[in-house]
């Protein structure tokens, strides 16, 4: 609407012209002209206050003079207000963010709060949201267009100071650091949804602590990893003794259980000899060497006859 304002200007200026020449030069004609393009031109800078575009992911608030703020917000797209007794303020409607130590439209950079223990901690926090659209009528009335600087950024200060009170300094920095981020960010819901202000997410990107309590808690963990190290290099040790017993013990096992099958066998073959005595007999013939003939004559005399013999009598 800038270029058609522009042009408006100019046909009113030009009628304006017009008209003054005409009164010095008595020219009906001139003077005609000039009404026609003052008329013209206040008509079109007229029109043109009366359309306003409403950018993509915004909303617009209508202030009336006469009625105040209206509650019925405007969408998206050309809107047809009043002009001059009607004027239209833009919210953006999409999500943003803001940093508090990289952000140098702020006066404050990193957040100062105190630990359980009193020790000084500075946080640094990222903090993304946007406001809810249906409700920025209720954020112009209240806020203005400011919000981000008279609601969102010291309800963050102060949510992130009560809760780093709640922790020790070591903590906030290693085992609870996700529990503290969470904690602040269930609180700044809540207190930002009263402004009409919705959250999408909180970081703390950058938390410092003393530099002497650092280096207390940095020895602790070299000292605490050390003493890691020692009792995984013990249980490997015993797990390397007790492979090493156990070994012994199926050996020791395996002995006593051959030792008790052989002595088992030898009881099982006494009993056998005892019972069929001319199992020795048989045993006997195995061990003979092979060039020996003989035959076992199974009887009560347990004889052994030379089968050479028999054949060729007269051989010693």
């Amino acid at each position: 609407m800038g270029f058609i304002s522009l042009i408006a200007l100019a046909l009113v200026v030009l009628g304006l012209v017009l008209i003054v020449q005409s009164f010095q030069r008595q020219s009906p004609t001139t003077r005609g002209f000039g009404v026609l393009g003052l008329i013209a031109g206040l008509a079109i800078m007229f029109l043109s206050q009366a359309f306003v575009v409403i950018p993509a992911g915004h909303v617009g608030v209508v202030f009336n003079v006469f009625s105040g703020v209206q509650q019925k917000e405007l969408g998206e797209g050309l809107k047809l207000v009043l002009p001059v007794v009607q004027q239209v303020s833009l919210y953006d409607a999409r999500e943003q963010s803001f940093t508090f130590a990289t952000d140098t439209d702020a006066n404050d950079s990193f957040i100062e709060a105190l630990s359980q223990e009193g020790l000084q901690i500075e946080v640094d926090a990222t903090i993304r949201y946007k406001i809810i659209p249906s409700e920025a009528a209720d954020i112009y009335q209240n806020l203005g267009m400011d919000y981000v600087s008279r609601l969102v950024r010291p309800q963050v200060r102060s949510v992130i100071r009560n809760a780093v009170a709640n922790y020790k300094a070591a903590e906030v920095i290693s085992t609870r650091r996700t529990e503290l981020e969470q904690e602040v960010s269930a609180a700044l819901v809540t207190s930002l949804n009263k402004g009409n202000i919705e959250l999408v997410e909180v970081l703390l990107r950058d938390i410092r602590i003393p530099a002497s309590v650092r280096q207390v808690i940095e020895e602790k963990q070299t000292a605490e990893q050390r003493v890691e190290v020692e009792e995984n290099l013990r249980r490997q040790a015993e797990i390397a003794a007790q492979r090493v017993v156990t070994q012994a013990q199926g050996e020791r096992d395996a002995a006593i259980a051959k030792a008790q099958g052989e002595a088992e066998a030898l009881a099982l073959k006494g009993r056998a000899i005892r019972e069929n005595p001319e199992i020795v007999q048989l045993e006997i013939a195995q061990r003979l060497a092979p060039t020996i003939s003989t035959i076992m004559l199974p009887n009560e005399g347990n004889f052994l006859l030379d089968v050479r013999n028999l054949v060729n009598p007269n051989t010693p």
